[in-house]
């Protein structure tokens, strides 16, 4: 057994010995579970995927007189602003409006392929951006109106705050049908001609721990190129899954919020992104570290592509509860191919495996040089958190649905 005060120590004393979530796949594979946790300290796990439900905490800081904003837009991008006078909330996919037309299906079409995962990445690169607001005129706040061009240097508090991210496991996308489809994993060609998966699969973090039990609430992580934490489970957090011997989900189950100062971010892994007919979304790196605390760390993390399955949906049917093709492993999608009915299909990423890797080597790096320390959860993510979906009857789903 170890303690995190214990690799702490041996951060501090450049001591530690840290591997990326790969080198330890390898070192199982040649000297066995056992020595390699006699071994390793930590293993860094990463991904670079879309993660749509993000956003950003923005704080202007007071004009004179005073605002109490009510509506405003980034760069024609709406925010937000229903709390705080100057506190706004910009959110991944909002999309640019315009004002040439009332209607507002004109306006998403005119203007979708900038949202607001676009304007979060200029302003972490430090670029300007337009800003309008109106407000609510009060005896304490008497302004009506305001723009101005504003710069992360110029606001207060510009911070992520993503409702969920990391999605333990996800699905495979297809489309069945005779004319082609727009979605959130991209364009997805009609009668089966692709396949699109978003997990990177073997090194996602949450299947590296895939009980939950060493990742947590005020785990450190690495964000966007910066600092960030895990600061609650993520909306639609599902860890009742069912699973497989490996404990490994078969489907979406686990995801985390995410929290991390975003004046520390670097936009190269920060980046607005547009999904044609569909919208903008943001992609994002992030790196957990996983401390090696006892011997079934290692096992975990020993998963292999071929031992981690998703179901392939077919989106052509417009319901929550799409019919499957059945269960493919990590293996398959990443060799590029799937045959489903007897027909061979291409399959493409969503998620950059090059960039997730670049992520663990990163954290690595900055463990193992003594810049980036770990941190004690305070609280253990839910293990028996159910789904519960928006139908008529009110139930939530089962392990059977």
């Amino acid at each position: 057994m170890r303690t995190i005060a214990e690799i702490n120590d041996k951060i501090h004393r450049g001591q530690v010995v840290a591997w990326t979530v790969e080198e330890l796949k390898a070192q199982v594979a040649d000297i066995g579970i056992t020595q390699a946790f006699k071994t390793v300290d930590v293993i860094c796990t990463g991904t670079f995927e879309p993660m749509e439900s993000s956003g950003a905490i923005i704080n202007l800081g007071h004009t004179d007189p005073p605002i109490k904003i009510r509506q405003c837009w980034f760069d024609g991008v709406p925010a937000y602003a229903g709390f705080g006078a100057v506190d706004i909330y910009l959110g991944a996919t909002a999309i640019a409006e315009s004002h040439d037309s009332n209607d507002l299906r004109d306006q998403l079409r005119i203007n979708s392929q900038r949202g607001g995962g676009h304007v979060i990445e200029d302003l972490i690169a430090g670029k300007a951006v337009s800003f309008k607001a109106l407000g609510q005129a009060t005896d304490c706040y008497p302004r009506a109106s305001f723009e101005n061009t504003i710069t992360k240097d110029s606001i207060n508090q510009f911070y992520l705050f993503n409702p969920r991210n990391l999605y333990q496991n996800f699905i495979v996308g297809v489309n069945g049908s005779d004319r082609q489809l727009s979605t959130y994993l991209g364009t997805l060609q009609p009668e089966l001609g692709n396949a699109v998966y978003s997990n990177p699969g073997a090194i996602s973090p949450l299947l590296n721990d895939p009980e939950l039990k060493i990742v947590g609430i005020g785990t450190k992580i690495w964000l966007g190129g910066g600092v960030g934490y895990i600061a609650w489970e993520g909306t639609q957090h599902f860890p009742l899954q069912k699973r497989l011997p490996n404990r490994t989900p078969i489907g979406p189950a686990a995801t985390v919020a995410l929290i991390g100062d975003a004046k520390g971010m670097s936009a190269q892994w920060v980046r607005g992104c547009y999904f044609r007919n569909y919208g903008s979304s943001l992609m994002l790196g992030v790196g957990v570290p996983i401390p090696v605390l006892e011997e079934s760390v290692i096992r975990d993390c020993a998963v292999r592509d071929g031992d981690i399955v998703a179901p392939v949906i077919d989106f052509s049917i417009p319901r929550r509860v799409r019919p499957t093709f059945g269960l493919v492993s990590y293996a398959q999608l990443k060799s590029g191919r799937l045959v489903i009915d007897g027909k061979k299909v291409r399959v493409a990423p969503l998620a950059s495996i090059a960039f997730s890797r670049q992520i663990a080597e990163e954290l690595k790096q900055e463990i193992t040089t003594g810049k980036f320390t770990l941190t004690e959860p305070v609280a253990m993510l839910s293990r028996d958190r159910s789904f519960i979906p928006q139908d008529p009857r009110g139930s939530s789903v089962s392990l059977e649905d």
